[in-house]
């Protein structure tokens, strides 16, 4: 299992379409917006804080993914910030998948400790370009108003160093997007 990690809007999902092996989008984990207690940055959901994100569901999800090669999930829709549904996830032949997220820093440990064979790469581009396609993709999706996208994309791009240094300390390998098309292709 590849465990893909970058900051939002780093390419993360491009990656995992290109490697053309079955991947588990670990956005789809995130609460509804109603859900108590989430934490706040800028007057506004914090959605790049773990606790906005259901880590014991997408554990139990690569769990079900690695016993069975089929899973259940959660369809999110992040302009709305609820669940809208689910669709399945099914790796048939495939010995390779690909768990891609901002969050998949998260799902590191817990893999290890299970004995799961993990290859952890954090996609690391310029942070400006980053910005930038956030920015693009966001617009584009229509993702949040306007205003909070400015507010959050410039916080993003402040705290691009230090996400950065705890994907290194969580033993993530800082690839480019081709090195980590090419790792994931020779894990297969």
């Amino acid at each position: 299992m590849v465990l893909l990690a970058g900051p939002s809007g780093s390419g993360k999902s491009r990656v995992a379409r290109l490697a053309e092996c079955p991947s588990l989008n670990l956005d789809d984990f995130y609460f509804d917006a109603d859900h108590p207690d989430l934490p706040h940055t800028l007057g506004i959901v914090d959605w790049d804080d773990p606790r906005t994100w259901d880590a014991d569901a997408a554990v139990a999800a690569v769990d079900q993914l690695l016993r069975t090669g089929a899973a259940e999930v959660p369809r999110y829709d992040i302009g709305r910030s609820i669940r809208v549904g689910s669709h399945r996830v099914d790796l048939g032949d495939a010995r390779c998948f690909v768990a891609e997220g901002v969050f998949a820093m998260q799902l590191a440990d817990r893999c290890r400790a299970a004995g799961l064979h993990v290859l952890p790469l954090y996609l690391d581009r310029p942070r400006l370009l980053v910005m930038v396609l956030r920015f693009v993709r966001d617009l584009r999706e229509h993702r949040k108003p306007l205003a909070i996208l400015i507010r959050r994309g410039v916080a993003l791009f402040h705290a691009d160093k230090a996400l950065r240094e705890r994907a290194t300390a969580a033993g993530f390998a800082m690839v480019s997007l081709r090195q980590s098309l090419e790792l994931i292709r020779n894990d297969r």
